[in-house]
Order: structure tokens, then C-alpha cells, then sequence
């Protein structure tokens, strides 16, 4: 009696939730690939001098291409001196630029080689050739033997400078005490062929197992045109750095500015692996201009109930909010994978996620939060029109993705269920 009472008092809520679902666009069809190198960790990019045109990235080596706003997309394998090997990146320039960052390959034999992970690499497609043709890139990062690795880009307000953060390992799983990681980063101009000699921007080293230990997630933010922001995680602390001069030299402190309770590298029922490492980013217009936000989940709820969070910073990450819960749900469920955009036409703030709020098990629905004051208060919207029960086997990535431009939202993510995986968006309009 009592489950047909609570069954009865949902469905209100679900068919509620169901009418404002948007429209779901499968970008890349499920199956075709291996568990390993099937699509996941999608990245996505809306063209600001045209927003119809979208442009998105998937493991290993996938670019899309829609002109139409995310209704139906082209597919093409990317292609770089130095190799593709997945932890994709496509942003895109207030000019129309998209520049596609990942991880090298450059014998073309994967993990069979010592010579994978050896640099970042950075692909760059013209303003008029609209994410179809694409450069053969420039390697970043190289040092020896040294293994460079979880990279994200960020494009200035002018689209004038680039600037590229990343984990360097002095050996990639390695157990010896000896060998460390951090944080590196490198700028470039808007054409992204020279790139400067990385800069440290952790002071602290992490150890080179992957896990809570490590320094990783790193992603900036250009505040303006010559300050640049960094956050990342180490243990149970997400840290944060600053350079004054456009990325040449950072601070050579860092700060700790918020807890990732239970640390980053999570335990999710049905996920092999699962991460809540921050994301950054900066509001260019509204009443908010210039706060930083910092994004991340946790599980300091408990190991059965990660939770997503936001900080943030009016005064170029001197001082910080306390951090505000994201997910509106009850407690005792999963939110994860978070990813956050920041409008750049309305300032508004977009966070993606995987959301279990209505399932006993680990069957999977996609909700992205967006706030219109600031972080303070975020209505959640669920995005996906079917939850999923994703397969523990198989690599389903560390991240998904998420853009936004004059109110036009554009949420990317990985659906996986019975071993089979594929990319998926959502037509969102803000409301």
C-alpha cells in the first residue's frame, strides 16, 4: 500500500517533468565500436557569429559537425601529425575559430608504445572552414619521457590568446614515490601553431595513480584579457591559481578554496569510473559580470549521495562564496559528471549531469541547472526523454559537456547501456 502511494504521488511530478523535456538528438549511433574505444567524454561548441552552426568532439579521434543547430550532424574522423587519442576538447572563438585539443599518438600504436601521452595537441579550424576542415596540429608539452595528459583549453574575450592546462606525469600509473605530477599551461595566439614552454602553475605535487592523489582536472578561465585562472583538484581540496600577465608566469602560491568531500575519483553504482574534478568559467555580461564560478561534485553527503556544487568569486579568486548544492532533489541519490557553461550573451549559468533522483537502481536520466542570479538559487530540468542503465564494463569516459549562447543550450553526453554507447544532445532553449 505504501509503494502504491508513492508510485501514485510521482507520477505527477514525472509527467510534470516529461512535458518540458527538449527534443534528443542521437549524434553518434551506439554500437559500432568496441567497449574501450566506443564514443564518450564528448566535448561541444556553439559558433558565437553563428549560432546554428555546432561543432562537438568524442573518443578517440570523432568530430560533428551541425548547421542546423543540433538537429542533425555530419561525422568525421580527426586527423593529427602527432596522433588522436581521446580526452577531447572543441571550443570555439568569439570570431568563429574551433580548436580541438586531445591527448597524442604519435607511433599510431596506442598503449603499445612509450611514446603515447608524450604531448598535448592542438587542432585548429579557421572561422571558414566551420569545424569541416581542420589543421594537423601543433604538439604541446613535450618533455622526454614524461607523460602529459587530461588537457582543457580556454580562448580569450578578444579571441586573441589561447591558453591550454594540463597533468603532467613523470610517469603515467607509476607507484614510486619519486615520481610526481602538475599542473602545467601554455598560451598561443588565435592561429595556435607556436605555443609557449609550459609554466608550472601547482606548487604542490600529487602522486601519478589517477586517483585522489593526483593533481588533476585542470581548466581555465580568462577573466579578462590578461588574467587567467586555474582550478583543479588534489585530495579532498580543489585549488586555485592566478597569472597577471596572460599565462606567461603564475602566482608561485596557490590557493585552497573548497572542500571535494571524499575526494574527486568516485565510486558510482554501474560507472567503472567516475570523477567530479572542477569546472571553471567567468560571466562576461549581466548583472555579474567578471564573477568566477567553480563547479564541481562530491560526496561529503555520504557515498550514496554525490551532490553538485558551485562557488564563486567577485574579486578574481581572492575570497569565495560558501558552495551551493546544484541538484534541487531530496537527499540519498547520485548526481555526477558534471560540466558547467557560463552564457556569454546573458550570463546565465548551465550545469549538466547525470541524475538518478527517480530510480531505486542505477537507471540514469540527464538534468542540466541553470541560475539567472548569480549561483544563488538553480532550477533543474530534466533533458533526457529516457533514463539509461549504463554497463560497468568497458571505458565510459571522465566528463561530459555542455555550451550555451543567447539563451540556445546545448548539453552533450554519453548514453551506455548493455555495452553499447553513443552520444547524445538535447535542443534546449533557456525558459
Amino acid at each position: 500500500m505504501r509503494l502504491l502511494l508513492l508510485t501514485l504521488i510521482s507520477l505527477p511530478l514525472l509527467a510534470t517533468a516529461q512535458t518540458k523535456v527538449p527534443t534528443n538528438v542521437q549524434i553518434h549511433v551506439a554500437g559500432q565500436e568496441p567497449l574501450g574505444y566506443a564514443p564518450c567524454e564528448p566535448s561541444i561548441a556553439i559558433d558565437p557569429t553563428n549560432p546554428d552552426r555546432v561543432v562537438a568532439g568524442a573518443v578517440l579521434d570523432y568530430v560533428y559537425v551541425s548547421e542546423d543547430a543540433g538537429q542533425t550532424w555530419s561525422r568525421d574522423r580527426l586527423e593529427a601529425k602527432d596522433g588522436v587519442f581521446g580526452d577531447p576538447c572543441v571550443v570555439a572563438g568569439p570570431q568563429g575559430d574551433f580548436y580541438y585539443a586531445h591527448l597524442s599518438n604519435p607511433d599510431g600504436q596506442g598503449w603499445e608504445t612509450e611514446a603515447l601521452l608524450d604531448r598535448i595537441v592542438v587542432q585548429h579550424s579557421k572561422a571558414s572552414k566551420g569545424g569541416k576542415k581542420w589543421n594537423k596540429g601543433a604538439g604541446v608539452g613535450l618533455n622526454g619521457a614524461k607523460d602529459q595528459d587530461k588537457e582543457w583549453l580556454a580562448v580569450s574575450p578578444s579571441g586573441d590568446k589561447l591558453a591550454i592546462c594540463w597533468t603532467e606525469f613523470d610517469h603515467y600509473g607509476s607507484e614510486l614515490e619519486t615520481d610526481s605530477t602538475r599542473i602545467l599551461c601554455s598560451t598561443s595566439d588565435r592561429k595556435a601553431k607556436d605555443w609557449s614552454d609550459p609554466v608550472r602553475v601547482s606548487a604542490m605535487q600529487g602522486n601519478c595513480l589517477d586517483g585522489d592523489s593526483t593533481v588533476e582536472g585542470a581548466v581555465p578561465v580568462w577573466i579578462d584579457e590578461m588574467t587567467l585562472g586555474v582550478a583543479w583538484a588534489h585530495g579532498e581540496h580543489i585549488r586555485w591559481n592566478v597569472s597577471e600577465d596572460a599565462g606567461a608566469s603564475f602566482r608561485p602560491y596557490e590557493q585552497y578554496i573548497a572542500d571535494i568531500i571524499g575526494g574527486w575519483d568516485h565510486m558510482i553504482p554501474g560507472i567503472g569510473r567516475a570523477n567530479g574534478m572542477p569546472v571553471t568559467g567567468v560571466a562576461r555580461e549581466g548583472v555579474h559580470a567578471g564573477r568566477v564560478y567553480v563547479n564541481w561534485a562530491d560526496q561529503r553527503n555520504g557515498p550514496d549521495d554525490t551532490d553538485v556544487w558551485l562557488i564563486w568569486s567577485d574579486d578574481q579568486g581572492k575570497s569565495w562564496s560558501d558552495p551551493v548544492r546544484v541538484n534541487n532533489d531530496p537527499p540519498g541519490k547520485h548526481q555526477f559528471f558534471t560540466w558547467m557553461a557560463v552564457d556569454p550573451v546573458t550570463g546565465h549559468v548551465h550545469i549538466v549531469f547525470y541524475d538518478r533522483r527517480f530510480s531505486e537502481r542505477t537507471a540514469t536520466h540527464v538534468y542540466v541547472a541553470t541560475s539567472t542570479n548569480g549561483g544563488a538559487h538553480f532550477t533543474n530540468r530534466r533533458v533526457s526523454e529516457f533514463p539509461f542503465v549504463p554497463s560497468p564494463e568497458g571505458f565510459f569516459g571522465d566528463y561530459n559537456n555542455i555550451s550555451a549562447y543567447g539563451g540556445r543550450v546545448r548539453p552533450i553526453w554519453t548514453r551506455n547501456e548493455q555495452g553499447l554507447q553513443g552520444i547524445w544532445t538535447a535542443l534546449m532553449e533557456e525558459q
